[in-house]
C-alpha cells in the first residue's frame, strides 16, 4: 500500500487514525495493539506470504533479546554472548538469503562455469529496515541499553507503519518510551495539524517533482542499457534529473513517514536533512540516510575499530564500512561500486582535514565553500549514475557521455526540448538548495524525537530566521496557510487520477 494512493489515504488511514484514538479513550495498551495490529495489515497489503516472515522475525529476535537480558541478569556471560552472535548471524543469514543468494551464487557460476541455480528469490519488502532495527535492539540489549521489553511495544517498534517499508532504520531506546506513555493515544489537536501538513509537503515532493523528474530519467537510462551512447547534454540531463528524483523522492517519504507518525503523536528520527548543501562528502554522510549512516558507524565502522588504530586501519575500516553500505542497497556489482566510490570519496575528505589541520590552513570563505559544494555534488552526481545503472557497461556508457566523448549536444537516440529540459532542471535545484528544508518549517513544533526535550514555540516563531524564504514559508496555525494546504491537498487529490501511482525508489532496498 503507498503512502501516495487512494486506498491509503482515504481507507487505511482515516480508519487506523480514528481506531486508535478511540479505543486510547479506554485502554492505551489496547490502543498500541490496534496500531501494530493495523501495521502488520499494511505490511500484508503488498504480500500477504511475507506477513509470516514478519511475524516470525519478530518473534524470534524478542526471544532473543530476552534470553541475552536474562543471561545478562543472572552472569551467565557466554551463553549471553553465545546467544547474541547466533542472534545476529541468523538474522544475516535470513537478509543475505532473499537479497545476495542468487547474486553469490551468479559470482560462482561464472567462477567455475556451473549452472546452479535457487530459482526466483522475491525480495520481501522492507526486509533490510526491519532487519537493521532488530539487530540494533539485540546491540542495545547486548549492551545494556535497551530497558523495556514490552511485547505488543516491540512489535509496534518493528512494525510501524510509516517507517517500516523504508525507514527509518529505528533505535529501541528512542522509540520504546514514546510507545510506553499513556499520552501517545490522547488526541493531540496540534500534532495532528502539524503532521497532516508535513504528510501534504511530503506528498507534494513525491508527485509534483519525484516522480516528474523521473519521466526525465528513466528515458536516458533505458536508453543506454540497450547500448546507445549518450552526448554530454543529454547524459548530463538523465543523471541530473535522476540525482533529483532520488532527492526529492526519498525527501517525500521521510518528510510523509514524519507526518504521519506525528498524527500519532509519536516523533520519528530525522532522516533527511537537505544533503545535496554539504560542501563535503562526511558532510553529506552526516545528511543522507541518517538513520543508515548512523547504523553503520555504530554498529559497524565503531566495532571494526573506528579510528582508534591508525590511520591505514581508519581508512580500511571506512572502505569496508561503504563497500558493505553499497552491497546493502542491492545485490549488484553497480552497488558495490557505489560503495567503493564513496569508501573513496571519505578516505580522501578525510586526509584532506588531515592536512589542513597539519598545515594549520583556515577555512577559504564563501568562495571556498562553494567551490566545496559544487565538487561534492558533482561527486555525488557521478556515484549515483552508478547506483542507478543497470550493469557496468551502462555507468561506463553514462560516464562517457558526461565526460564529452560521445558529443556534445545532438543525440540520435532521444528527443528532449533543450530548453525546456534545462529550465525544468534548474528549478529542481532551485528548490534544493534556494529553500528551506521541512524540518526547518517546522522546528518551532519539534516534529523529530532529536526535537524531544526541545522548548516548543506555539507562536510558530523561530529564534532567528535569516532567510526571506523561511521567514515566509514557516508553519503558522493561521485560517490562511490552512486554505493553502487544503488547496494544495485537493490539487494533489486531482493529480493522483490524472497520473500513475508509483513506487518510491527506497522500496526495492
Amino acid at each position: 500500500m503507498l503512502f501516495n494512493s487512494y486506498a491509503f489515504i482515504f481507507a487505511f488511514l482515516p480508519i487506523v487514525f480514528l481506531g486508535f484514538f478511540y479505543i486510547g479513550k479506554y485502554s492505551h495498551s489496547m490502543a498500541t495493539a490496534w496500531l501494530a495490529a493495523s501495521s502488520i495489515f499494511f505490511y500484508g497489503y503488498w504480500n500477504p506470504l511475507y506477513v509470516g516472515l514478519l511475524l516470525g522475525s519478530i518473534i524470534c529476535n524478542y526471544t532473543f533479546g530476552m534470553w541475552i537480558a536474562k543471561a545478562d541478569v543472572h552472569g551467565a556471560a557466554a551463553r549471553k554472548k553465545h546467544v547474541f552472535v547466533f542472534a545476529i548471524s541468523a538474522n544475516l543469514f535470513l537478509m543475505g538469503y532473499f537479497k545476495y543468494a542468487n547474486f553469490f551464487l551468479s559470482g560462482v557460476n561464472a567462477l567455475a562455469g556451473s549452472h546452479l541455480s535457487l530459482g526466483d528469490i522475491i525480495l520481501p519488502l522492507g526486509i533490510s529496515f526491519f532487519t537493521f532495527t532488530q539487530i540494533a535492539f539485540l546491540v542495545d540489549t547486548y549492551q545494556r541499553k535497551a530497558r523495556e521489553y514490552n511485547f505488543v511495544h516491540y512489535t509496534l517498534f518493528v512494525t510501524y507503519f510509516p517507517h517500516l517499508i523504508a525507514g527509518p532504520v529505528l533505535h529501541h531506546q528512542e522509540m520504546m518510551p514514546q510507545f510506553s506513555k499513556p499520552a501517545v493515544s490522547r488526541l493531540d489537536w496540534n500534532n495532528l495539524a502539524v503532521g497532516l501538513a508535513i504528510f501534504v509537503l511530503g506528498l507534494a515532493k513525491k508527485l509534483l517533482l519525484a516522480d516528474h523528474f523521473g519521466i526525465v530519467a528513466t528515458p536516458v537510462f533505458e536508453a543506454v542499457a540497450t547500448g546507445a551512447q549518450p552526448t554530454l547534454f543529454i547524459a548530463w540531463v538523465g543523471a541530473l534529473a535522476y540525482t533529483l528524483q532520488l532527492y526529492f523522492d526519498f525527501s517525500a517519504y521521510s518528510d510523509m513517514a514524519i507526518g504521519l507518525s506525528l498524527m500519532f503523536n509519536v516523533r520519528l528520527p530525522m532522516n533527511f536533512n537537505s544533503p545535496y548543501k554539504a560542501t563535503s562528502i562526511i558532510d553529506f554522510w552526516k545528511r543522507w540516510h541518517m538513520s543508515l549512516s548512523r547504523f553503520l558507524r555504530d554498529y559497524l565502522y565503531i566495532p571494526l575499530g573506528g579510528s582508534r588504530n591508525g590511520r591505514f586501519q581508519r581508512y580500511l575500516n571506512l572502505m569496508v564500512t561503504m563497500l558493505l553500505g553499497g552491497l546493502w542497497h542491492g545485490a549488484g556489482w553497480t552497488f558495490l561500486i557505489w560503495g567503493g566510490l564513496h569508501g573513496l570519496y571519505l578516505m580522501a575528505n578525510h586526509a584532506w582535514r588531515s592536512i589542513k589541520l597539519r598545515m594549520k590552513w583556515r577555512d577559504g570563505g564563501r568562495i571556498s565553500a562553494l567551490g566545496s559544494g559544487i565538487l561534492t555534488f558533482v561527486a555525488v552526481v557521478v556515484g549515483w549514475v552508478f547506483f542507478r545503472s543497470e550493469n557496468l557497461s551502462s555507468a561506463m556508457n553514462m560516464l562517457s557521455g558526461l565526460s564529452g566523448m560521445n558529443g556534445i549536444i545532438q543525440s540520435n537516440f532521444l528527443e528532449f526540448k533543450q530548453i525546456t529540459m534545462i529550465l525544468t532542471l534548474l528549478t529542481g535545484c532551485s528548490v534544493v538548495w534556494g529553500l528551506p528544508n521541512v524540518h526547518q518549517l517546522f522546528l518551532s513544533y519539534r516534529p523529530t524525537c532529536e526535537d524531544i526535550g526541545k522548548v516548543a514555540h506555539p507562536s510558530g516563531t523561530t529564534s532567528s530566521p535569516s532567510n526571506w524564504a523561511l521567514r515566509f514559508l514557516k508553519w503558522k496555525p493561521s485560517k490562511l496557510q490552512g486554505a493553502l494546504y487544503g488547496v494544495l491537498f485537493f490539487m494533489l487529490i486531482i493529480h493522483m487520477a490524472l497520473a500513475d501511482n508509483s513506487e518510491f525508489l527506497y522500496f526495492q532496498f
